[in-house]
């Protein structure tokens, strides 16, 4: 679910649902907080390839899922043909009818450019008294698996990546939220060491999906030793005897618009 970021229709959305469906799996509480009753109208922001969207569907909303990648749109339309998805940037989206929810998991923090005009278009989204209903990276996610990345550049000599992710603290997105005038109603932030089960190549798979755009433009030759280096630098505090584990931080709230 890439905003606004380099090689975005390289995004693979095959390898995403196959090699990091966790991102799915672990929507189930958010959808349990939003709890959409039959027949409201909600918009999915980010929705990848659909599968929280048709979950959304499936509890009786009527809904919309929106995401910057053409490549993902098109795997979600082809699985779930009866719901309707569109390609759209979370920085200057519209809509003609407003929504009763927006809902969005693990995605926000890609929308990195201006994250308080996201905010302002999902409260022009959404009626009086609608819902904001969200998960994102929070700060300090990733830390050690960046932390191993921007070594790795060093010790090489490159320019240090831009990153492409957004993760704000618990009281810097409260205080978006309110200046865009919403109500936070609730917010968590919590730890959730993640397993990468279906990373055989480590950390270094981790940053082929993830960080992708850090790779553009770098010698051909040394793409793979600077990835071993990444695995080196981050497996002492990544790798378990039962494989390696992604250190996430996740910011999870819902607001109202007022």
């Amino acid at each position: 679910m890439r905003y606004d970021t380099p090689g975005l229709e390289r995004w693979n959305s095959r390898a995403y649902d196959s090699s990091f469906g966790y991102v799915s799996t672990q929507g189930a509480p958010l959808l349990d907080l939003l709890d959409p009753r039959p027949g409201e109208r909600v918009l999915d922001l980010g929705c990848g390839t659909g599968v929280l969207t048709a979950q959304l569907a499936f509890r009786g909303a009527d809904v919309l899922g929106i995401d910057g990648s053409a490549a993902m749109i098109e795997k979600a339309l082809a699985q779930y043909p009866g719901i309707n998805f569109i390609v759209g940037d979370g920085h200057d989206f519209t809509v003609v009818d407003p929504y009763d929810a927006v809902f969005s998991n693990a995605a926000l923090h890609w929308m990195s450019r201006d994250p308080g005009t996201v905010i302002a278009n999902v409260r022009e989204a959404l009626t009086p008294g609608g819902r904001f209903v969200a998960e994102m990276g929070g700060a300090g996610n990733c830390a050690e698996l960046t932390a191993a990345m921007l070594t790795a550049w060093r010790e090489y000599g490159l320019r240090e990546p831009d990153l492409p992710w957004f993760f704000p603290t618990p009281a810097e997105y409260a205080r978006r939220l309110e200046q865009e005038g919403f109500v936070v109603r609730l917010l968590e932030y919590f730890d959730r060491p993640t397993p990468l089960d279906e990373c055989p190549g480590g950390a270094a798979d981790w940053v082929r999906t993830f960080a992708s755009s850090a790779l553009e433009g770098l010698p051909q030759e040394i793409v793979e030793p600077l990835l071993r280096r990444v695995n080196e630098l981050a497996a002492p505090a990544l790798r378990r005897e039962t494989g390696w584990m992604a250190d996430y931080v996740r910011l999870r709230f819902a607001a109202v618009r007022r």
